[in-house]
């Protein structure tokens, strides 16, 4: 079934936490797996990151990534105090679940279609290494932000 955004298989699932290392620490004894490395979102020049479709260079975050399945991975975001999807998650609903991710192949179709269906983009950004893209879109109905990811490889 393709649903909405062309696929109805979660990639990920995003939590905006305060502390990433305490945070990642915790999930790696609890999944009984390694602590992963603590990674930058990217620098702005690469990821280009807009919010609330204005550019948002200050916007950014430290990431850590548990796979925790053949196709599902769990991402720890920790924010920094400039505006951002993520940041505004954190200020309104405290650390939790930020978002649940689809892996799509064209993101301006997926957009597109999920933006007709009631959803609204709000953030904007490459991968740090530019191989990718993900976005952003409010779902209030779905009672979470839905991710987009398409990678370029």
């Amino acid at each position: 079934m393709a649903g909405t955004v062309g696929t109805n298989l979660v990639a990920q699932v995003g939590f905006v936490v305060k502390d990433i290392e305490e945070t990642k620490k915790k999930w790696a004894v609890f999944l009984g797996m390694d602590v992963p490395p603590t990674i930058s979102a990217g620098e702005y020049e690469v990821t280009k990151t807009t919010f609330e479709g204005k550019p948002a260079p200050e916007a950014a975050s430290l990431l850590a990534f548990f796979d925790v399945g053949p196709s599902l991975q769990l991402e720890l975001i920790q924010p920094n105090e400039a505006p951002s999807t993520w940041r505004n998650y954190l200020n309104e609903h405290g650390e939790g679940m930020h978002h649940l991710a689809f892996k799509v192949k064209d993101s301006k179709k997926a957009i597109a279609s999920a933006e007709a269906n009631g959803l609204k983009l709000v953030q904007h950004g490459l991968y740090g290494d530019a191989s990718g893209e993900y976005n952003y879109l409010e779902a209030p109905e779905l009672k979470c932000i839905i991710e987009l990811l398409e990678s370029y490889r």
